[in-house]
């Protein structure tokens, strides 16, 4: 059992962090508006800069953490960082100026960055002919997580709306205190390397862009049809608060249904479907998906539309992994690394630009004075984005750019 005890670390560690996503996600709309005098409009402009500033740390440090852990073991990395993020939920949970929210998004989004490490302690721990059995529970622990994020969120928040961020710390405390007595070093100083900036450098992976020929059109279609996508965590919360009123109770159960058709949809329909249709026509098919969804989301005048509609979103989902190996298919067997390094590239800048294009769409058409009363106006957005996702795939077909 006790040789079992640092797994359980790591795996509660990238539960955590996930958690940590979907935690806020319910409650911010009231956050933001009890540290200011502002309405639901100004709370999700700053709840956009407060989302893309988070994307941006883990941008920047994720890297950073996974060469450090190389150059000084991945023990202290991993504890400092749990350490780190149970002080971010603490400040979260005194935060009385927006300020301090924003420090806290800084620190969450630097010690959420540790996915990169927990895989590596994986590595090192594991035989190689078990490697990907433990790969899938650390990936089995972020989809943990992120269901479980939204749902103590939504659930807590009822009560009080700085109580997830209490639970959370305590939570991450009581897992530093596990990691602190059971958590062994598993990189031998012998293994480790110095460190070494340009290889802890983010932006490498955009300069490797223009070494892939034949997948040009493919990488700006992804681009569009992240940034598109993120409109649901973007402004979920805000967006059914405006047009229904919804509560934190209905907006944390809502990300969970969500969460829960994601799993079904990735678990259960992924292989049957490309092996039906092929990767082609699942990624037409569900980008068409997409498009209807995102309208009938802009109009959508009733709650119950919301609950429907939901799953059709989740179905859409399944476009991810055909793109993924649409891609991977078009690149030599020498490029497949380069080409990961190009798309987390990619998604990670998309998921920067997304949510600060989005709430600006929902600030400017609900505001005060807006000429038009208009919460659905982000998936216009949205829908537009994935139209031109759509024409650049079909572009690439056509033109052979693809390869």
């Amino acid at each position: 059992m006790r040789s079992q005890l640092p797994l359980y670390f790591i795996l509660m560690t990238v539960v955590l962090d996930a958690m940590g996503i979907g935690l806020i996600m319910p409650v911010m709309p009231n956050l933001i508006q009890e540290v200011q005098a502002g309405g639901l409009a100004d709370a999700a402009v700053w709840g956009g800069v407060m989302a893309a500033v988070f994307a941006v740390m883990q941008f920047v440090f994720s890297p950073i953490l996974g060469n450090l852990s190389d150059r000084f073991g991945r023990r202290p990395v991993l504890l400092i960082s749990m350490a780190a993020l149970a002080v971010d939920y603490l400040i979260m949970a005194l935060a009385g100026t927006l300020w301090w929210l924003l420090i806290g998004r800084v620190l969450g989004g630097i010690t959420s960055a540790t996915h990169s490490t927990a895989n590596a302690f994986v590595a090192d721990i594991s035989k190689p002919e078990d490697r990907a059995a433990r790969f899938g529970l650390i990936s089995a622990a972020f989809g943990v997580g992120f269901l479980l994020g939204p749902m103590l969120g939504g659930l807590l928040a009822g009560f009080d709306t700085r109580a997830p961020f209490w639970m959370a710390a305590g939570l991450a405390a009581a897992n530093f205190a596990l990691g602190l007595a059971v958590l062994p070093e598993s990189l031998p100083k012998w293994k480790r390397r110095a460190f070494d900036w340009r290889r802890a450098n983010p932006l490498g992976g955009l300069r490797q862009i223009g070494q892939l020929p034949g997948l040009a059109w493919m990488l700006l279609m992804l681009f569009f049809y992240t940034i598109s996508g993120y409109v649901y965590p973007a402004i979920w919360a805000y967006y059914t608060q405006a047009a229904f009123g919804w509560d934190t109770g209905l907006v944390g159960l809502s990300l969970t249904v969500y969460g829960l058709s994601m799993v079904a949809v990735q678990a259960g329909l992924v292989g049957p479907v490309l092996r039906w249709l092929g990767e082609v026509r699942v990624i037409l098919w569900a980008l068409v998906l997409d498009i209807v969804v995102l309208g009938l989301f802009s109009v959508a005048g009733a709650s119950w539309m919301v609950w429907v509609l939901t799953p059709a979103a989740a179905l859409g989902s399944i476009a991810t992994p055909a793109i993924a190996g649409y891609m991977s298919r078009r690149a030599g067997d020498d490029q497949q690394g380069e080409l990961q390094g190009v798309v987390a590239s990619v998604n990670a800048l998309s998921i920067i630009v997304a949510p600060l294009a989005m709430t600006q769409a929902f600030f400017w058409f609900t505001r005060d004075g807006a000429a038009v009363h208009f919460p659905g106006a982000p998936f216009v957005l949205a829908l537009v984005l994935m139209v031109v996702a759509l024409g650049m795939f079909r572009v690439g077909l056509r033109s052979g750019d693809d390869g």
